[in-house]
């Protein structure tokens, strides 16, 4: 698929690419979307994730904004759409994605879809949040 140009942040982006065979971003006409990004350190070898929940989701808006900059984005201010995957889906995780939601979209909410799922690809994670993003 030529028209499709693929992104990857250094360090786990290049590490998960290497090990699992997938792509951080994809670039699609005016769209960028991402995989899955969860509470790790970007730039961790070996991979570290927070401990705590609220880390992690802070980390994956951090990773989220990251990914997209990488691609050629401006960043977080340009998505529209989240779909985050939680462990436990429970009001403490309303309450710190509602905290980055304010923090990140200051100008605009995007749509948001949120699931509850029984485990996520590494066992410490508690979260993981795909995004799509508008970049004319």
């Amino acid at each position: 698929m030529s028209s499709l140009t693929y992104h990857n942040y250094p360090k786990f982006g290049d590490y998960a690419l290497e090990h699992f065979a997938y792509n951080q971003a994809v670039r699609v006409g005016d769209r960028i979307e991402l995989s899955g990004q969860g509470g790790w350190d970007p730039n961790s070898d070996p991979l570290e994730l927070a401990e705590d929940l609220e880390g992690q989701i802070d980390q994956a808006f951090r990773n989220i904004d990251l990914a997209l900059k990488v691609a050629g984005g401006k960043g977080l201010s340009q998505v529209y759409k989240i779909v985050s995957y939680h462990v436990h889906l429970g009001d403490d995780v309303m309450l710190f994605m509602k905290k980055n939601f304010i923090e990140w979209f200051p100008d605009h909410k995007p749509i948001w879809t949120a699931v509850g799922v029984e485990r996520l690809a590494l066992p410490q994670m508690k979260i993981e949040i795909e995004a799509v993003a508008y970049d004319p």
